[in-house]
């Protein structure tokens, strides 16, 4: 395995991290709200979800930097959450916006392929 796919990993483990902070501390703050375009009104009804959903992305965060701690034998711990990654990425994409696509699960293919190296 090599340097710069634990680098992708890593980088897509941050973004999730983000996710997680954004949906689930400032989903209806005036930044949540900015970043994710919602109104008030919208933040405020879907808060929840939007917290559950920062759950999960917290997860996915957390097993791609599980297996970037077990290092060579993480490796099929690193392609089921990548696979997850990128799962989710298209079924946002194609469920709610395409632009999901392009911040979710591009990343991840790039990490994978670098792993698969």
């Amino acid at each position: 395995m090599s340097v710069a796919a634990d680098i992708a990993i890593g980088l897509v483990a941050l973004l999730h991290a983000c996710f997680l902070v954004l949906e689930m501390a400032l989903w209806d703050k005036p930044f949540g709200r900015r970043v994710f375009r919602t109104t008030a009104d919208f933040a405020a009804a879907s808060k929840q979800l939007a917290a559950n959903q920062g759950l999960y992305n917290g997860f996915l965060a957390a097993g791609l930097v599980w297996g970037l701690a077990l290092g060579e034998p993480g490796l099929d711990v690193k392609i089921f959450f990548l696979a997850c990654v990128i799962v989710a990425g298209v079924f946002g994409a194609v469920t709610v916006n395409r632009y999901i696509l392009f911040v979710q699960a591009l990343p991840a293919i790039v990490a994978l392929a670098l792993l698969l190296d």
